[in-house]
């Protein structure tokens, strides 16, 4: 009789973090249902939660974010995906690249190619 109904408040929308909570009815002195239900929707690093530090989360966050992106491959779709350390694979045209553990290729790997097309320019010209 002197029950209120369960009603649902959200707090705060934080950047990709929603939190709902879930109210429960009070009757007479003693809660009914879920007071506190928490629903939250992190981003990669959540399951960190507070540990190791945010300078050392936000390193993870960058390194996990590039290792499960996809890349474009020769064959000019984006199919190309980390599949071990240091070894990606196209879906589409079934090739196989070795780049950096993380990323498809490495920063080394970049100036290298850069300086062989600055060479080919250079003895074309």
């Amino acid at each position: 009789i002197g029950k209120k109904p369960i009603r649902h408040e959200i707090s705060r929308k934080l950047d990709s973090c929603l939190i709902i909570i879930k109210t429960g009815s009070l009757d007479s002195n003693r809660v009914c249902g879920n007071v506190a239900k928490y629903i939250k929707k992190v981003v990669v690093i959540g399951k960190y939660k507070t540990h190791y530090g945010t300078s050392l989360r936000k390193i993870v966050k960058r390194i996990e974010i590039s290792q499960h992106v996809k890349y474009t491959c020769s064959c000019g779709k984006t199919k190309m995906k980390r599949q071990a350390v240091g070894i990606c694979h196209c879906s589409s045209c079934m090739k196989m690249v070795a780049g950096g553990a993380w990323t498809y290729t490495t920063t080394s790997a970049l100036t290298v190619k850069s300086a062989i097309r600055r060479l080919k320019e250079f003895k074309d010209w």
